[in-house]
């Protein structure tokens, strides 16, 4: 029943929160201060990850074909295909809820604890409108950014990794990479891209919006959003992978 509590709250904050803004010109300023905080102070982390993912696939792969009997191109098909349609959209937001997360919780907790949400209560402004839709539009703007660049970066990672390692011609690889290439891959990781950025938004938020207590809370807080928000993660992957490709 504590888990029925909680969905119903969230969804009921959800409704708080796609309200009209009632100054565009603080919300438009909160907005790209938003997207700086979650997305370019992400750039590094996804960049520096996916590129290392990508060789790990690429090489992996070679040392399990390597039979004469198996096409090299492969190594390149299925790091490809491994980078497009799980780790880019699927693991790197996974790296996402931990990082972004636990900063949207502790920030709002902390503003909660400190009376500062109450404030603005008082003030009569929508407090979760204020505070969660900009962070909600700067991750569904920004994120899908962040997971084509995460794409490249990863199918690259492979290519240097054959380069420096040997294992591969880059000549083969980069047949693998051209071939049956489906544009609809594409768009189902960009899908999955924006819902999961919905769930980094929002989850996290909630867990610190309604937050009690002092700043041990907050952090329990922080640590209860980041492992709901990947479990929420995982389990919209299952059911996206079979509705969208199954």
């Amino acid at each position: 029943m504590n888990y029925l509590e909680h969905i119903g709250k969230y969804f009921i904050m959800l409704k708080q929160v796609f309200k009209k803004p009632q100054k565009w010109s603080v919300f438009k300023e909160t907005l790209f201060r938003e997207i700086e905080d979650l997305g370019l102070k992400s750039l590094g982390i996804i960049m520096f990850i996916s590129f290392f993912v990508g060789g790990v696939v690429a090489i992996q792969t070679a040392l399990n074909v390597d039979s004469p009997f198996i096409p090299k191109y492969l190594i390149g098909f299925a790091t490809k295909r491994s980078m497009i349609l799980e780790f880019a959209p699927t693991f790197m937001s996974v790296i996402l809820a931990g990082k972004v997360g636990s900063y949207i919780s502790s920030s709002i907790g902390t503003m909660r604890v400190t009376e500062q949400i109450d404030a603005l209560e008082v003030m009569g402004i929508n407090s979760l409108n204020y505070l969660v839709l900009p962070k909600i539009i700067a991750t569904l703007f920004f994120y899908p950014i962040l997971i084509v660049l995460a794409m490249f970066l990863g199918i690259y990672g492979g290519y240097i990794a054959g380069l420096l390692t040997g294992r591969f011609f880059s000549e083969d690889y980069i047949y693998g990479i051209q071939l049956d290439f489906d544009p609809y891959f594409i768009k189902y990781a960009l899908i999955k891209t924006l819902v999961f950025a919905f769930v980094i938004a929002t989850i996290p938020a909630y867990h610190g919006y309604y937050v009690k207590g002092g700043s041990l809370e907050v952090g329990r807080a922080s640590t209860q959003a980041v492992v709901w928000t990947s479990v929420v993660i995982i389990l919209l992957n299952y059911f996206l992978t079979q509705m969208l490709l199954g």
